[in-house]
């Protein structure tokens, strides 16, 4: 029987390309010990190891519902980047973030999505805005879609701003909790589709998919900050909350068709 868990490769970081500035976190181009070009996520960055789970969980839980998302990998940076640049401000971030990191598969040529320009259909858009309201992702608006197109696809990139409440955990045991910010989506216009892609998606979300995607969260990223005892009960609180969320979907559901009903 195929083995359908989802999995994660680990590479090295060998070659340090360029900052991308852009990013407020500032990620960068790296190159890998595979000969491939990824985005490289520091976990010395502002949001630290936090982000880099809200990229983990958020983009395997999209890859789950069949949006496209570039390959996620473990990356180990090693200790010698630090002491080799010359920029002040990047040798700190890559001293602290020695150890494993997560980089996204670089994809070359891509362009910055504008839904001005590049229409998508309804059930995308509605799809999008369903993954966006469950993760409470507040990064995907007009101004900074994280979104590329790529070989005539969208793809998704930079979940690392999801779940934001677990930067203190206040309220985690409440997942029916509003979203307001879901009217600052970017495709919340086009998503006519959301009770169609509600009932799709709760049926691919089951709580064992969930499972195996938090627990591709490494030990050393559950250590600091945290209020639980352990790595495991700290994993046990994300499943709890997105399994409580998605079985509540309705809830955010309506509270984006509200926010679309205002827009349009």
């Amino acid at each position: 029987m195929k083995d359908d868990r989802p999995q994660l490769r680990t590479v090295n970081v060998t070659r340090y390309v360029t900052p991308l500035r852009e990013g407020g976190s500032l990620p960068a181009i790296a190159e890998a010990d595979d000969q491939f070009l990824y985005v490289l996520k520091f976990r010395g960055a502002g949001q630290g190891t936090k982000a880099l789970i809200a990229e983990l969980v958020g983009g395997e839980i999209a890859r789950t519902l069949g949006l496209q998302v570039p390959e996620i990998v473990f990356a180990n940076l090693d200790s010698a980047f630090g002491r080799i640049e010359g920029d002040e401000e990047i040798q700190d971030l890559l001293k602290a973030s020695v150890g494993l990191n997560l980089a996204l598969h670089y994809l070359s040529g891509s362009i910055t999505f504008d839904s001005l320009v590049i229409p998508i259909d309804t059930r995308l858009a509605s799809r999008i805005v369903w993954l966006d309201s469950l993760l409470m992702n507040v990064d995907r608006t007009a101004r900074n879609t994280n979104m590329l197109w790529w070989h005539k696809e969208l793809w998704l990139i930079d979940h690392g701003a999801s779940l934001y409440f677990h930067h203190s955990w206040n309220g985690w045991e409440e997942p029916e909790k509003p979203f307001p910010l879901v009217k600052n989506h970017v495709l919340l216009r086009q998503a006519k589709e959301l009770d169609a892609v509600n009932a799709e998606y709760k049926a691919l979300l089951t709580e064992a998919r969930i499972r195996d995607i938090v627990a591709l969260i490494p030990d050393e990223w559950l250590v600091e900050g945290t209020p639980f005892e352990t790595p495991e009960k700290h994993r046990e609180a994300y499943t709890q909350f997105l399994t409580t969320r998605i079985a509540h979907s309705d809830f955010f559901v309506k509270e984006a068709q509200y926010a679309r009903e205002s827009l349009v």
